[in-house]
């Protein structure tokens, strides 16, 4: 340790090293296989794959508790645009795009698009605290476990942050692996909006 150090820092100093090598390390549970028991991602770097209609897949059915209480159903949003965006506290990257999301959220959702989030492997409380400084108002999923991102491992998002956005049929039009921006995901909401 160093000497330099109190106690108490050098904990917390590990602490916050090992939450960032959890969730920025490893192997992603599709490069382990769908039975593997790892499901550790690794960080992105902001890539956006786009699905044309004939090659999009569909979003299982999803439900869990919410973030700030009661349950969601991802089957509760089709007809609509559907933006899932997974994140943690503990993620810096998350924190760097989050007022990007709620940019592109309050622009859209008067014209029918919906926002969820997927708060991953986090504690509840880091996460609500985490929405009360961000100002995020769209809800999110609370994914302790990681099973609520296993359902979506026929696309998987395959790092903290992802982002998703899901056509009106509830099939994935594009991808963003690693953080986004503003000028990034508004295009992709827009576009897939547009579509009839």
């Amino acid at each position: 340790m160093n000497p330099r150090l109190s106690p108490a820092r050098a904990g917390a100093a590990a602490v916050a090293l090992c939450g960032l090598l959890a969730g920025c390390a490893g192997t992603s549970a599709s490069e382990n296989g769908a039975g593997g028991n790892d499901n550790r991602f690794i960080s992105g770097n902001g890539n956006v794959t786009e699905f044309k209609p004939g090659d999009r897949k569909s979003v299982q059915d999803v439900e869990a508790e919410g973030l700030a209480g009661g349950r969601h159903r991802l089957a509760d949003l089709k007809g609509k645009v559907v933006v899932v965006n997974f994140w943690a506290s503990w993620c810096a990257p998350c924190r760097g795009e989050a007022p990007s999301l709620e940019q592109v959220y309050s622009e859209n959702k008067a014209k029918g698009v919906e926002f969820l989030g997927v708060n991953f492997k986090d504690a509840k409380e880091n996460g609500k605290a985490f929405e009360r400084k961000f100002k995020v108002t769209y809800p999110s999923m609370f994914d302790a476990d990681g099973r609520v991102t296993l359902a979506f491992r026929e696309v998987p998002p395959s790092a903290i942050p992802s982002t998703l956005v899901l056509d009106r049929q509830g099939r994935i039009a594009a991808r963003v692996i690693g953080a986004t921006t503003y000028s990034k995901l508004g295009p992709l909401v827009a576009k897939t909006l547009a579509e009839k």
